[in-house]
């Protein structure tokens, strides 16, 4: 075998995903894009070294520059989430769910959690990371119609059932969480609140969402690399002062759930710690601004867009209605044309697989610098897909031509030019 080809097979395809998403709409509302000073961090020496324990206190030796990262990022977390603890040490949001459920939750214990049918992650499900973990799941009741917990049945729940963790947060997120009610009832009895901020991290810090801890959580979870354009990784943070339960959180990480912990990850969460907290307001923002403004766009091409009575969102999410069983079909379609976007459950839908609907991420579109007009042509380009039925080819070509100008990334550093970074997507 010819290992060599091989090697450049994945090279080669890597480039192509290169150009792929430089020529495309991306609104994977999971996905961003590194700046370049993030991107430096990943392929510096940290990449491959190990750094067991923490700061201070190692396993190994040579870790002396990465007791400063390390140390450097945390204090850049506790002051953009405005909290007393953080482990930045996490490989993933995933992982950091599960060192919470270690660390704070035994086999058997009760957990209150909404339904992945209504837009939970997986690690809240019996497949997932609480399943792993063996505990006890009770699902809270569900509003279809403000896509959002169902306050008085939780409630109910919550009291009836006097669970070991509250867990709140989702993946579909379109509206912040009734958390203040709910936290306030399940410290009650005796109940700690869990907040998986995965996918709203971004908008947390820069003001713009909900604030988890000073609503109720004890600890909140999240991914650093959807609304917050960090790296991929994972984090947590808190604003509990019991020593007990802080330690616990720590071991529940290592040698809980993580050993070597990507140190080229911490080092990019740094810096994009470091970025939001001069642009994260700003973004977050924008982010939100051209959600809104696209949700009413598709509304006015014709597509059922969830909760047109509540505003369609207050996050970077946009979720619709394409007909029983067409998610797939759409998503593949889209794709087709040049807009990468994933099919997604909605009300009334049994199957993941087999879905009706279509979510979308503006927070990708924003970073490389397009605002509310922009989001009219994305609209546009969607309804000529799905409704009209236009030679996705021909669509394909105007999409590649729509993005030639958009190949910049913004919101982050650089010199020379205040506020911005402009690094070219295709080399």
């Amino acid at each position: 075998m010819d290992f060599e080809k091989d090697a450049y097979e994945i090279r080669e395809a890597a480039k192509q995903n290169n150009t792929l998403y430089a020529t495309s709409l991306p609104m994977i509302a999971s996905e961003n894009i590194l700046s370049p000073l993030c991107k430096e961090m990943l392929i510096s020496d940290f990449h491959g070294r190990y750094a067991e324990g923490t700061p201070g206190q190692r396993y190994y030796q040579g870790c002396k520059y990465f007791d400063i990262v390390e140390e450097k990022t945390m204090e850049l977390a506790k002051k953009l989430f405005r909290c007393s603890y953080a482990d930045v040490r996490l490989p993933s949001g995933t992982t950091a769910n599960m060192a919470v459920f270690k660390a704070l939750a035994e086999p058997g214990d009760k957990v209150t959690v909404l339904d992945t049918a209504d837009g939970a992650h997986i690690s809240y499900g019996k497949w997932g990371a609480a399943g792993i973990r063996g505990l006890e799941l009770i699902s809270y009741p569900f509003n279809g119609d403000q896509m959002n917990i169902d306050v008085d049945g939780a409630i109910k729940t919550i009291r009836e059932h006097q669970p070991k963790l509250a867990l709140f947060g989702r993946s579909v997120f379109l509206f912040p969480t009734p958390l203040k009610e709910l936290s306030e009832v399940a410290h009650e009895e005796g109940t700690l609140v869990i907040y998986d901020a995965a996918h709203v991290l971004g908008l947390i810090g820069g003001g713009r969402f909900q604030d988890p801890l000073r609503e109720g959580a004890d600890v909140v979870t999240g991914s650093t690399h959807k609304t917050l354009p960090g790296p991929q990784g994972g984090i947590i943070l808190s604003n509990l002062e019991e020593d007990k339960i802080v330690k616990r959180l720590g071991w529940g990480v290592f040698p809980g759930v993580a050993s070597s912990y990507h140190l080229h990850h911490v080092a990019a969460k740094g810096i994009a710690f470091a970025e939001h907290l001069v642009f994260g307001k700003d973004y977050a923002g924008q982010i939100i601004s051209n959600a809104q403004s696209l949700a009413q766009a598709l509304w006015d091409e014709g597509f059922d867009v969830l909760c047109e009575p509540l505003g369609f969102t207050r996050s970077h999410q946009v979720v619709f209605k394409i007909g029983e069983d067409k998610g797939k079909w759409a998503a593949e379609t889209l794709e087709q044309a040049g807009i990468i976007a994933n099919m997604n459950m909605v009300p009334g839908d049994q199957h993941p697989l087999h879905p009706s609907g279509i979510r979308l991420g503006a927070q990708e579109l924003t970073r490389i610098g397009m605002r509310e007009a922009e989001m009219d042509d994305v609209a546009g380009f969607i309804g000529r897909v799905l409704l009209k039925g236009e030679p996705v080819q021909t669509i394909k070509k105007e999409i590649m031509q729509f993005r030639q100008d958009y190949q910049n990334v913004q919101y982050c550093f650089h010199s020379g030019q205040e506020g911005y970074a402009y690094h070219r997507l295709v080399e």
